[in-house]
């Protein structure tokens, strides 16, 4: 449910300022809020306790790192065509399993899209084996090849019809648009072509599981959160700082930060669309839509023709309002994806919950 339209107004400058400039990059160092409090031209504890209150507003889900479960464990997309009169019988039935995270009902012939991530491929095999016996639908697995750009980090202090709208480029410059952190103009993302294995990690230390464990459901919100993970952990802080940076930098964390909610804050409507491109040039696609700032997601998963599903590349647009999000679909269609297509838009939300790290670590 989003915030009363004039939730912005309850907010200054410097709360836009680091809701907006801080979903990544919040030092990992001793005392994080130190640093952005002399990044906001403020104080340590002014920085605190406006994380605080912005996280009872709901603005903020919370403060801390995500995590990457294709890359921690071994994670696939899933979906089934559940028949209408068995479709509640049929997600109860995907739902009750822990590996199981995520879960939509979408407006296509595969009606119910589902996440599972499992310590390794093949427990998360036997998981999808064990659905098909348990509700007789034979499961259509699509584990994520190449990731071209996935992250939900964008502005939301603002009235965008859709996600970046502020920061869109004009068609030979730039936005002009400051990004508060860093003072400098932004125009696209950073797009590249990141190769996934379906493999687990297993060389992990076992620090960094202790850690990943204590991270989980995000940082303690006190001024020393890293010594308060390490208390945790039962390990030194400067240690758990070394662990974050080396999970930041083999991916395993994707960024640290405030956590945006957006669906709070108006963020409401989505599409997942998928398309057919020619294998030979799918790197050169993926790449180029997803360093357009509208595309939130851009993503390889394979074909499967045996169980008709043509389709090799996923993007997801997100916005406030439906006929912008179409706008821009329509928009990636006649000028970049030039191949066929379909919109699969999510009509009911049927589970949603974090990743099992404790099998997962």
């Amino acid at each position: 449910m989003a915030l009363d339209g004039d939730w912005r107004d309850r907010l200054d400058d410097t709360d836009a300022r680091l809701v907006d400039g801080f979903q990544s990059g919040f030092p990992v160092e001793e005392r994080p809020f130190r640093a952005v409090g002399r990044a906001l031209d403020t104080t340590e504890d002014d920085v605190l306790e406006r994380v605080q209150r912005l996280r009872e507003m709901g603005v903020f889900r919370r403060f801390g790192a995500v995590l990457n479960p294709p890359v921690i464990g071994s994670s696939t997309l899933a979906a089934v065509r559940a028949p209408d009169d068995r479709f509640e019988e049929v997600a109860n039935a995907i739902n009750a399993h822990r590996q199981v995270n995520h879960n939509y009902r979408r407006d296509h012939e595969y009606n119910m899209w589902f996440v599972v991530t499992a310590a390794s491929k093949e427990v998360r095999d036997r998981i999808l084996a064990d659905i098909e016996d348990e509700t007789g639908c034979d499961v259509l697995n699509l584990p994520m090849l190449t990731d071209y750009y996935i992250d939900l980090e964008f502005p939301v202090v603002n009235t965008d019809r859709f996600a970046r709208e502020a920061l869109q480029a004009p068609p030979n410059g730039r936005t002009g648009r400051d990004d508060p952190r860093v003072g400098e103009t932004l125009d696209a993302t950073d797009a590249t072509a990141t190769r996934l294995s379906e493999t687990a990690r297993s060389d992990l230390s076992e620090l960094e599981r202790r850690v990943i464990l204590e991270i989980q459901d995000g940082f303690p919100l006190t001024a020393t959160p890293y010594a308060d993970i390490a208390d945790a952990a039962d390990a030194d802080t400067s240690d758990v700082l070394a662990a974050v940076d080396r999970l930041l930098d083999d991916n395993c964390i994707k960024r640290v930060g405030c956590v945006v909610n957006h669906v709070v804050t108006g963020f409401t409507n989505n599409c997942m669309v998928v398309w057919d491109v020619p294998d030979d040039e799918l790197d050169e696609y993926g790449q180029a839509v997803g360093e357009l700032p509208y595309v939130t997601l851009c993503y390889h998963r394979p074909r499967r023709p045996d169980q008709n599903w043509p389709y090799n590349l996923f993007t997801m647009v997100h916005g406030r309002q439906p006929d912008a999000v179409d706008e821009k679909i329509d928009e990636l269609a006649a000028d970049y994806l030039p191949v066929d297509h379909e919109r699969l838009y999510s009509t009911e939300k049927l589970k949603q919950t974090g990743a099992q790290y404790e099998e997962l670590v």
